[in-house]
């Protein structure tokens, strides 16, 4: 698929809000898109990178003997008495 037909589009300068380089260039290129502040959506070039990733962790764990497993994530309201961010 080319490059122009993906959902997402690149931009051509930075926005204002994203202070770190690796922000910057996250929503430059077009991996991620801001929903909401302080909330991103992996568009498909990024969804499709961090699956890369993680199948390269995962043969590697599995070439040490690892195992994978999944945590179950806190709801919200349980986190809101000791200001974390889930």
């Amino acid at each position: 698929m080319r490059f122009s037909k993906l959902f997402g589009k690149t931009l051509r300068e930075a926005p204002a809000e994203a202070e770190s380089a690796s922000h910057q260039l996250l929503l430059r290129v077009g991996m991620i898109a801001q929903v909401a502040a302080g909330v991103y959506s992996y568009l498909p070039s990024g969804w499709r990178v961090l699956r890369k990733i993680e199948n390269i962790i995962r043969e590697e764990m599995d070439n040490a003997g690892g195992q994978e497993l999944m945590l179950p994530r806190p709801s919200t309201p349980c986190l809101s008495n000791t200001n974390q961010v889930p």
